[in-house]
């Protein structure tokens, strides 16, 4: 391919503020506070016991353990 190398493509081929919706966009989603985990590995403890309790009685009689696994995941940071 005998094309311009992409360092010296014309700026104007970029989108124009692109650059400027990006940023402000993550300064909005920078300042709320973001999780430090993944979902999945947060509150081990209360996912564990809400599994557990789950697996062997059924979700209708373990309402006490999910509802902790989401006060748990909450406090996190999570929005559930």
């Amino acid at each position: 391919m005998g094309g311009m190398p992409l360092q010296n493509a014309s700026p104007a081929l970029e989108l124009p503020g692109l650059q400027q919706n990006q940023g402000s966009a993550m300064k909005s989603i920078g300042s709320e506070s973001k999780p430090k985990k993944k979902i999945c590995c947060a509150c081990p403890d209360t996912k564990n016991l809400r599994d557990e309790c789950i697996v062997q009685h059924g979700e209708e009689a373990c309402t006490k353990w999910i509802e902790a696994h989401r006060q748990c995941l909450r406090a996190e940071g999570f929005n559930v």
